[in-house]
């Protein structure tokens, strides 16, 4: 029986890599056609199933018939490679519908990359609803190691078939052809096993979450990597990179996008400052991927977790035998963001006792010029075993293949990753260095600036993994006002915030000048006047914003101005009232705030507030159910963390509250489905035990 639901899934993909018959529709007796590299890739890679053509030729090919059409095809063929043109598309996709074919690859562009998203749209309906899994349109082709077979439009080629005892290797799976092309011909050179390389194309029927949902499940994998432009179904996608993770495979994610502008949002900060990137960078890697920001350090990332698919938590352990480098890669480490571990006393007294005597040892380890080959092992032994260092990196000029087998003895028997680097650029190394390094346990490479930022990144993945949180969930918020839908007023907002612990302004609604006086004798002067209604998003633009009044004159009169020019900027806007407000302490200007993302989920925002939010940018994102110390890691982060610590005789700020109001947020995001962003901006944060107080709010629901 065939449907929907069998168009797509691990049970589809699977059917699609190990077809039992394929199919060729569109072949032509040309040499180097894509027709015709199809059928000496089916030949050269021994396949073993039926192969059927289908074509124009009147004459057999390669000494077999040539139907004329997909309809003569017998019932029920695994794979239909389509080699015509995006003219052809449809009505074959019709055809082998009929058929009752299992999966089909189109290679054709002209599709909605050209414009021509109706046609697009249309075939995959077609497809979809008959129960015919496509991959495709505009790729390459597909490479199974595995089985041994390859399918490519370009060329025809063996597959590197996996053979008794072979290592799981990479998953790879991308919607640019050419770029995986680019990768493979790395990870070749490199010696990196890969199990499949998927070009995906435009994505019409099987996508990158349906490969990943195989992969996590595939023996022959071990690390899936994937280059994705479009997520067309985040919560399905998510799932996926949660299954991996279940299965203890690395998912090395590369996704564009960081220099698009982000959505428009004429509501709130929060919305403008979580873009589409920023969403899924941020919840991929909370459900257990890692993204990459480069194709060098994607290939990098890809190799090291191969080899090494547990990240580290703890820093790395360098060693090397220049002392400028050892500033250089301190220097390296505080821009990246992590730190080199300080060895225990024990390990340091066998680096004096070891290595010459003029030496300032530590980590990093410079062995400084003095060192002998048979001083290593018992060095690089005694870092790689050091409890406090996570895992080994080696940056050396290595003129010898006698260094590399010093390294490698003192690697013996630990399973902590290890690195190594050989510096010196392009300069060629001799075989026998190159032999030793085919046999050393750590991944080799000639850039340590790319080896670093690989194993910041590397390190990174495995605090992520190793993040802990309670299984519990929160509460219900009570006394809660009721919400219309849409933007809220800041009163309301405010009743919202206040109702989940978050501390607001003294203060209340008021109806008329009156009431307004009547609240201000109730809290006390100064007290700051703001126009309230859901429509007035930019209340000090339309003069809805009165600071610092003194006394009730001054509230009277601050009254009556501000109506009037709030009427003249907004005519259409009624007002609820004016919340009237006890002047709060100064303090430093944070924002706080989330998004509820329809595709992805929710994502908490935390960051230099006021003015300068706009100006900076100076923010980190959260997952919706991040930690406290998740939050506290944030906040450290913020490149204006050094305000909250107290500079030029300022106190420390309440750090702690922040933390718990951002909290709050997040329950907020948890328990009420309805409320889709919040905006606190800015919550002023006051001295250390004296908490903060959320002086403007926004709330839009749903």
């Amino acid at each position: 029986m065939t449907g929907p639901e069998s168009a797509r899934g691990p049970k589809a993909v699977a059917r699609f890599l190990r077809p039992r018959s394929v199919a060729i529709v569109g072949i032509s007796s040309r040499p180097g056609s894509a027709g015709q590299n199809i059928l000496q890739s089916l030949k050269l890679n021994k396949f073993a199933g039926d192969i059927h053509l289908v074509g124009r030729s009147e004459e057999p090919i390669d000494g077999r018939p040539v139907l004329k059409s997909p309809e003569e095809l017998p019932e029920g063929v695994d794979l239909a490679v389509f080699t015509l043109p995006a003219a052809s598309v449809r009505d074959t996709i019709a055809a082998c519908v009929k058929r009752n074919v299992g999966s089909a690859m189109i290679f054709a562009a002209g599709f909605a990359e050209v414009g021509e998203q109706e046609m697009q749209d249309d075939i995959a309906k077609t497809a979809r609803d008959g129960g015919l899994a496509i991959v495709g349109p505009n790729c390459l082709g597909v490479t199974n190691n595995v089985d041994g077979m390859m399918l490519h439009m370009l060329f025809a080629r063996e597959a590197l078939r996996f053979g008794p005892g072979s290592k799981p290797g990479l998953g790879l799976v991308g919607q640019s052809g050419g770029m995986l092309g680019h990768f493979q011909r790395a990870a070749d050179g490199r010696g990196t096993p890969m199990s499949y390389i998927i070009s995906t194309g435009n994505e019409i029927g099987l996508e990158s979450t349906d490969f990943i949902e195989f992969l996590a499940d595939d023996p022959a994998t071990s690390v899936v990597v994937v280059y994705t432009e479009q997520v067309r179904r985040p919560r399905q996608f998510l799932d996926a990179i949660r299954r991996c993770r279940a299965a203890g495979k690395p998912v090395v994610l590369m996704f564009p996008g960081r220099s698009v502008k982000s959505k428009e949002a004429a509501q709130s900060h929060t919305g403008a400052l979580v873009g589409d990137y920023a969403t899924m960078r941020t919840l991929v890697e909370d459900a257990g991927a890692i993204v990459a920001t480069t194709m060098d350090e994607m290939m990098d990332l890809s190799e090291i977790l191969v080899r090494y698919p547990k990240p580290p938590v703890k820093g790395p352990g360098i060693l090397t035998a220049s002392g400028a480098f050892v500033g250089l890669s301190n220097d390296m480490a505080e821009e990246l963001g992590f730190e080199f571990p300080p060895v225990e006393p024990a390990t340091l007294k066998i680096f004096e006792d070891t290595l010459p005597p003029y030496g300032n040892y530590g980590n990093p380890l410079d062995a400084t010029a003095g060192f002998t080959p048979t001083q290593l092992p018992g060095v690089v032994k005694a870092l790689i075993d050091d409890p406090n260092i996570g895992m080994l990196f080696i940056s050396f000029p290595i003129n010898t293949g006698l260094v590399v087998q010093n390294f490698n003895k003192g690697m013996e028997g630990s399973d902590k990753p290890k690195v190594m680097v050989a510096l010196g650029d392009t300069w060629p190394l001799a075989p026998d260095v190159m032999e030793a390094v085919r046999q050393s346990p750590a991944v080799f490479g000639r850039s340590s600036d790319r080896m670093m930022r690989a194993i910041a990144t590397y390190t990174r993945y495995g605090r992520l993994l190793a993040r802990t949180r309670s299984a519990a969930k929160p509460e219900p918020i009570k006394g809660l006002p009721k919400l219309g839908k849409g933007a809220q007023p800041e009163w309301l907002g405010k009743k919202v915030l206040a109702a989940a612990g978050i501390k607001v302004p003294a203060g209340d609604l008021a109806r008329t000048a009156d009431d307004a006086a009547a609240v201000a004798k109730r809290i006390g002067y100064p007290v700051v006047l703001k126009a309230q209604a859901a429509a007035l998003s930019h209340k000090t633009e339309a003069g809805g914003v009165m600071l610092n009044l003194a006394e009730e004159a001054a509230l009277r009169a601050a009254w009556d101005t501000m109506m009037k020019s709030v009427k003249r900027a907004a005519p259409d806007v009624t007002l609820d009232g004016a919340l009237v407000e006890k002047m709060s302490p100064r303090g430093i200007e944070l924002m706080v705030g989330a998004k509820r993302d329809p595709g992805w989920g929710t994502v908490l925002l935390l960051g230099l507030g006021g003015i300068w939010v706009e100006a900076l940018g100076d923010v980190q994102l959260l997952p919706g159910g991040a930690s406290e110390d998740e939050v506290r890691e944030a906040l450290r982060k913020l490149r204006s963390a050094k305000l909250l610590a107290g500079v030029r005789g300022a106190p420390p700020a309440d750090t702690e509250a922040v933390v718990q109001a951002v909290m709050a947020i997040g329950r907020v995001m948890q328990t009420m489905p309805e409320v889709i962003e919040v905006d606190v901006n800015p919550l002023m944060v006051h001295a250390k035990g004296q908490g903060v107080t959320a002086l403007d709010a926004l709330i839009v629901t749903e």
